[in-house]
């Protein structure tokens, strides 16, 4: 949680107890389903939480704003981003059921109110939305081409128009080649410089 704190000084108290409790939950239910790896559970605040936030770091989206997490795993970058935005409304989807499970099991804990969890594929949603988040779910194009029919125009943040903003790592040239877009790229490092981030990217493509 220091690490979080180092980054971010303005939480209030409800905040810093949603996230203070995270660790403990997702040890918890990593016991039972697995929905972060062994080696990472241990920096979960970094590698995981403060990852997440990189996004909120960049994007502030606007109180009423409609945010889908594509593949959200065990809610990363749903969960915390979710906490970071209380008046943004957050659906996390996965196509697998269990860890949609871990998802609402942790948001209820925490008491999240703006988190709808649902098992189901993005495409299969049917709702309209003015950004998505993602982390490390599939190639650039693929996420493009699942959620851009889902995503209105218009400018629900500050810095951004509506638009999709995924977390990814490593060499994303030959990947962004492939997609046919022209995505901005924003280091992590340059957000928060620790050594996990390098080479780690916020990846932005406007609707």
């Amino acid at each position: 949680m220091e690490i979080i704190n180092k980054y971010f000084a303005d939480f209030t108290p409800r905040q810093q107890e949603q996230f203070g409790k995270l660790e403990e939950l997702y040890k918890e239910w990593n016991e039972k389903i697995n929905v972060i790896s062994r080696k990472d559970i241990d920096a979960l605040y970094e590698k995981h939480v403060l990852h997440s936030l990189a996004i909120a770091a960049l994007c502030n989206f606007h109180n009423g704003a409609k945010v889908i997490d594509i593949g959200t795993g065990g809610g990363f970058p749903g969960i915390p981003l979710a906490i970071f935005f209380p008046e943004v409304e957050f659906l996390l989807a996965d196509s697998i059921g269990k860890k949609i499970k871990v998802v609402q099991e942790v948001a209820t804990a925490i008491d999240l109110k703006n988190v709808t969890a649902v098992h189901s594929r993005v495409e299969a949603i049917g709702q309209v939305f003015d950004f998505a988040v993602s982390r490390a779910v599939a190639p650039l194009g693929e996420l493009w081409g699942w959620i851009k029919p889902s995503l209105r125009k218009g400018k629900m943040s500050d810095e951004f128009s509506n638009g999709l903003l995924c977390l990814k790592g490593g060499d994303l040239a030959t990947e962004i080649k492939a997609s046919g877009l022209r995505p901005h790229l924003f280091p992590v490092y340059d957000i928060f410089p620790e050594e996990s981030f390098k080479e780690k990217y916020v990846v932005y493509v406007p609707r």
